[in-house]
């Protein structure tokens, strides 16, 4: 048995086909079921909230983007830090939006929105 099937379960004959492969699984291997991380059209959603945030300078805060997406990421509760790099700037360590699933990444999306609205953000994307 080869190390690494990827089965996403979206009908039957996936949900049968990832049986069969934990049926004939050796001792020791591993298995992971895990909620599908965030799509590429929520990425890019992210991103275009989080420069309408940067360019609003909400409570009167200029930061870029990347900034943002780490204040906004740690009021929602995922654990992120920022540490002074060499030239003196802060930069964020922690926590990164790639490893969020689907309902994390809406979750984000949904903040950002709210936050956004109730500082007047002119979003570029109408909304969904």
């Amino acid at each position: 048995m080869a190390n690494g099937h990827l089965v996403t379960l979206t009908s039957p004959y996936s949900r049968e086909r990832a049986a069969a492969l934990i049926a004939r699984a050796p001792a020791g291997f591993i298995m992971e079921l895990r909620e599908a991380r965030r799509t590429g059209e929520q990425n890019d959603k992210m991103w275009s909230m989080l420069t309408d945030i940067s360019h609003a300078k909400p409570m009167d805060r200029r930061h870029t983007p990347e900034d943002w997406k780490a204040i906004i990421m740690n009021a929602c509760g995922w654990e992120c830090q920022f540490l002074e790099g060499l030239d003196g700037r802060p930069f964020p360590q922690g926590f990164r939006s790639s490893q969020l699933t689907k309902s994390q990444m809406s979750t984000l999306i949904d903040y950002m929105q709210a936050f956004g609205d109730e500082h007047g953000v002119v979003w570029s994307e109408p909304k969904q």
